[in-house]
């Protein structure tokens, strides 16, 4: 009973389908983690059964093999007992020859009885080997199965990752959006350009203080000139500048 239970459970998580059963579940991930503790679990406890169910086919083994060899130890002195029962009467010594002849008689029988034995264990021998070659087939499966999950345990965890680390790279490139005007560099280069325009602002301001300043010498210079042509006429001269011949 025992037995069957635990191959019917072999064979329904063999023949389980992980892909269908993922992409039913809410959490992938801890439907995974819940079916790698089911199949450890279950292939410990197959482990255990198939140990035992094997230690019970060697027992059976073991003694069918020595049904076997009683067998033919019986044979041989039921034939060494007909023989010497043959030389007693051969001798004339009828009463030691029926002596021996009833010893062979009793080591055929005891010769029969073990070959029934043995002959009987066989088929239990037969079908209890088939079960243990199923059942380490079956355990082989549950093995390559929890390799299965634990892969794709692997893949899922290893996919997860990568997207939390996509998703960290796109958050990030979207903090930094130079074109983003609201972002801390788009406010810093609004700041710069203010203050570029300042300083243009002060550069021409202080380029038109000194035109006019140069412009101040030039008309200060032409006061000068008249100032010194009125002094010449006063003093009789000519108001214009001679003109060399």
């Amino acid at each position: 009973m025992v037995k069957q239970s635990i191959f019917g459970r072999i064979s329904t998580l063999v023949r389980a389908n992980v892909n269908a059963l993922l992409d039913s579940a809410e959490d992938p991930q801890k439907m995974l983690d819940q079916l790698v503790r089911d199949y450890t679990n279950n292939i410990a406890d197959a482990e255990s059964a198939i140990a035992e169910t094997i230690g019970n086919l060697r027992l059976l083994e073991r003694d069918h093999e020595e049904d076997v060899r009683a067998s033919k130890e019986w044979g041989n002195k039921a034939l060494a007992a007909s023989k010497k029962a043959d030389e007693l009467r051969t001798a004339g010594d009828a009463t030691g020859a029926d002596k021996f002849d009833s010893l062979a008689k009793v080591a055929i029988q005891r010769q029969i009885g073990s070959e029934r034995e043995a002959t009987s264990a066989e088929p239990q021998i037969a079908a209890q080997t088939e079960v243990v070659e199923k059942l380490k087939d079956g355990l082989n499966g549950m093995k390559g199965k929890l390799q299965e999950l634990r892969s794709k345990s692997a893949e899922l965890v290893a996919r997860q990752k990568t997207a939390e680390a996509q998703n960290k790279v796109v958050d990030a490139v979207k903090s930094i959006d130079v074109m983003d005007p609201t972002s801390e560099i788009g406010r810093f280069e609004e700041k710069v350009r203010r203050v570029e325009a300042q300083a243009q602002g002060k550069a021409e301001l202080a380029a038109s203080s000194l035109d006019a300043q140069f412009e101040s010498l030039e008309d200060l210079g032409e006061l000068t000139e008249v100032e010194a042509r009125l002094a010449e006429l006063k003093s009789g001269g000519t108001s214009s500048p001679a003109i060399e011949r």
